[in-house]
């Protein structure tokens, strides 16, 4: 094989799905006959994640390709260092080396010459000799460079098994010196410990290191990927016979093999087993013909540990708070609840079951007037003077809640005092000093944050879960609300009349009749819900991107990125969330020259673009779903600067994979949020989410225009379908014994 050295002048191509890449060399010594015009190589091949600057030393052989000419393709990559003065420059000002930008790298290799990359290896306290290099930039220098240097090590071990630089830097950051180790020996570790490294990448690097198919912590491993990945999917456990047949069928063993392992993993502690013998299995749930060893195993129900304390914790305290006699406000005298007489019967007796019951849910669909109930009830309350709080799962729904009912309104997670590495800092031995907690948007409670609310609720307190129902559920697992409804430990208000004011609002009429199982109107002279005609999902794409870019804001006035949002029911194809966000960021946000961006975790980051949030991090405060704008990115610290609506938040190239872009979510990423402008596509090739609820989740995000893009098929099939996919869950069955 040939060799050749040189450093990455550019990144032509890059594939993070299989690691093709094309690029561009710039050899360390004299102009190789095969280079371009430039000096430069093409070099192609399964390589590691590169950055332009980077020092490469392959083995491979030259091809003349008939259209591309010639190319280095590579068999070997080493990722060196430069042994040339001005390949120390432009090594070390590629951005490679976090806080060292061009000018630096320049005056560092001006100082040290060819003894830099000693002096940075060796004696890095030398920097100081550097003009402009105080001690504490000097250290962190030192430290930037003995991580790249750690994570390249880890690099030359993960790069065969498809781990990209970008994951290797999170490794690195999570073990630190530990990390090659920890890999080595224990690899499933990354799938537990780490968001962003998936069970089937840990698999890949214990099979290649020899691990046996049937080995014990293989199977543990995958039946807790599986749980996980239920969870993911909303439910709380999983039956035990489903979960040993898709354990079974994921790592391809026996059957009889799982059983032990879920034994084992019980007794670690990780997982919970328990028979619930009055719950039964959803009879939609499409469950394989099971052997007779597999049906033994009845209701057995399988939780990740967490999950169960959290069902098992948030009905006792839902138990502990409708029992507790006598409460905080039964000293109110029926007099003070002569109410207000232009609320309807139904308004009025919804805040009657406040105040009469502990535990009160108020549910209706939009223009029902549970805002105007709210206002009542918070006005009663502050006549009486007795203390409430007011929240929501999400910011956004935090400041409608507080913009509709003029009081101030948190986060759950602020209402709790949340620190990060301290937690919760109101719970069940410090609780909330308050009579009244009012939780709006309940529809998107999941039970783990659920658990932790409850707990904060002192005993004798009253809660008010206010939400629609006939929403989709929340994105994280449980079904709180609709649990709680079905449980019959709560007091339940459902408002039906719909307002004069909402019924000229064709978003409204519309939504309800969906939700009624019947089709949308569409008229020519509608001010706010229109239909644009589309079979294909490619021809509703097209459509989408006319209507988002051109016809909203020249009819309407809105912005394209501010104020027009795109719901998507699925993620791929043509008209799914990916392939319409790539095409959304190249019509709104296209690439300039003296525009920032940066590729991570691949896809590509822009300065202007509009991104999400897709786990909630506790440390920064910000949660699945917070959308926000790109406002910076900075190469030499190598971070991205987010603006969300009330702050500004760095992350770390690492930090990366918790982010996407956002001209297109998916609808279940957009409970709890208004926009201006809704646009919908909706095409039969979406058939695996055309669900009523979906779509009536969607059209009620629109507060002044929604815009269907599809075919009235499409949109039939949605409404029809009503079959809400019930999650494992037992929340009502625990509430109800």
């Amino acid at each position: 094989m040939d060799t050749i050295s040189g450093s990455v002048e550019r990144i032509t191509y890059y594939n993070p799905e299989n690691s093709y890449c094309v690029l561009r060399l710039r050899p360390e010594r004299g102009r190789p006959p095969q280079a371009n015009r430039e000096g430069l190589v093409t070099v192609t091949g399964n390589l590691p994640e590169l950055s332009p600057g980077e020092f490469l030393r392959l083995q491979g052989n030259w091809k003349n390709h008939p259209r591309h000419g010639w190319q280095f393709q590579s068999e070997v990559c080493e990722q060196s260092v430069p042994a040339t003065i001005a390949g120390m420059r432009r090594y070390l000002g590629s951005g490679l080396v976090k806080g060292i930008g061009p000018r630096l790298a320049e005056r560092i290799v001006e100082q040290f010459g060819n003894q830099t990359l000693e002096v940075l290896e060796e004696h890095p306290e030398r920097l100081r000799e550097t003009p402009d290099i105080g001690p504490k930039r000097a250290a962190l220098i030192a430290r930037a460079w003995h991580e790249q240097k750690q994570v390249k090590e880890i690099m030359l071990f993960l790069h065969s098994y498809g781990v990209t630089t970008n994951l290797a830097v999170k490794i690195y950051k999570h073990y630190a010196d530990q990390a090659l180790t920890i890999v080595k020996n224990d690899p499933y570790r990354l799938a537990r410990d780490l968001f962003g490294v998936g069970f089937k990448t840990a698999d890949k690097i214990a099979r290649a290191m020899g691990l046996p198919p049937d080995h014990p912590s293989r199977i543990e491993a995958g039946v807790v990927h599986l749980l996980n990945e239920m969870s993911n999917e909303g439910h709380v456990f999983s039956p035990q016979h489903i979960l040993v047949e898709q354990a079974s069928q994921l790592l391809e063993v026996e059957a009889e093999l799982v059983p032990p392992a879920l034994q084992r993993l019980a007794q670690q502690e990780r997982i919970h087993l328990e028979v619930l013998p009055g719950w039964s299995e959803p009879p939609s749930f499409d469950v394989h013909k099971l052997s007779e060893q597999l049906a033994a195993y009845g209701q057995t129900a399988v939780y990740l540990a967490s999950l169960f304390a959290g069902e098992v914790g948030a009905a006792e305290h839902l138990r502990r708070l409708t029992f507790a006699l006598p409460t905080r406000l039964s000293d109110l005298p029926p007099a003070f609840l002569s109410l207000d007489p232009t609320l309807s019967a139904e308004q009025q007796q919804a805040i009657r079951a406040v105040f009469s019951h502990p535990l009160s849910v108020l549910t209706g669909g939009p223009g029902t007037g549970k805002t105007t109930c709210l206002k009542a009830l918070v006005n009663l309350v502050e006549q009486a003077g007795k203390r409430f709080a007011l929240a929501s799962p999400t910011g956004r729904a935090a400041r409608r809640l507080s913009e509709a009912v003029n009081r101030p309104a948190s986060t759950i997670h602020r209402l709790l005092g949340y620190k990060p590495g301290e937690g919760f800092q109101y719970n069940a031995e410090q609780p909330l000093e308050i009579d009244l907690l009012v939780v709006d948007e309940a529809s998107m409670l999941d039970l783990m944050l659920a658990n932790h609310l409850l707990r904060a609720i002192p005993t004798g307190a009253h809660l008010l879960l206010v939400g629609d129902v006939d929403q989709l559920p929340s994105v994280g697992a449980g079904d709180v609300l609709r649990d709680l409804i079905a449980s019959g430990a709560a007091a339940v208000s459902r408002l039906h009349v719909i307002f004069r004011q909402a019924q000229g609002s064709e978003i409204i009429t519309n939504a309800h009749r969906i939700n009624q199982g019947l089709m949308p109107h569409f008229s020519n002279d509608s001010r706010d819900f229109f239909l644009f005609p589309a079979e294909e999902p490619q021809d509703a794409a097209d459509w989408l991107l006319q209507v988002v870019c051109e016809r909203i804001p020249r009819k309407f006035g809105l912005h394209a990125r501010d104020q027009v949002q795109v719901l998507v029911p699925m993620y791929r194809g043509a008209a799914g969330v990916h392939a319409i966000n790539e095409r959304l960021q190249q019509a709104i946000n296209p690439p300039e020259p003296r525009k920032a961006e940066k590729a991570l975790f691949g896809q590509v980051f822009r300065q202007g673009d509009k991104v999400m949030q897709i786990q909630n991090n506790y440390d920064k405060q910000v949660f699945n779903g917070d959308i926000g704008v790109v406002a910076g990115i900075d190469a030499i610290e190598q971070n991205l600067q987010i603006e969300f609506d009330d702050r500004r938040l760095e992350y770390d190239w690492s930090e990366a994979d918790q982010l996407v872009l956002a001209y297109a979510v998916s609808v279940h990423k957009a409970q709890g949020s208004e926009f201006p402008a809704v646009v919908i596509p909706l095409v039969t090739a979406h058939y695996m989410m055309l669900q009523r609820n979906l779509l009536y989740t969607a059209v009620t995000r629109a507060k002044q225009l929604c815009v269907l893009v599809g075919s009235k098929r499409a949109i039939g099939m949605a409404v029809k379908n009503d079959k809400v996919a019930r999650r494992f869950t037992a929340l009502d069955w625990r509430l109800s014994r």
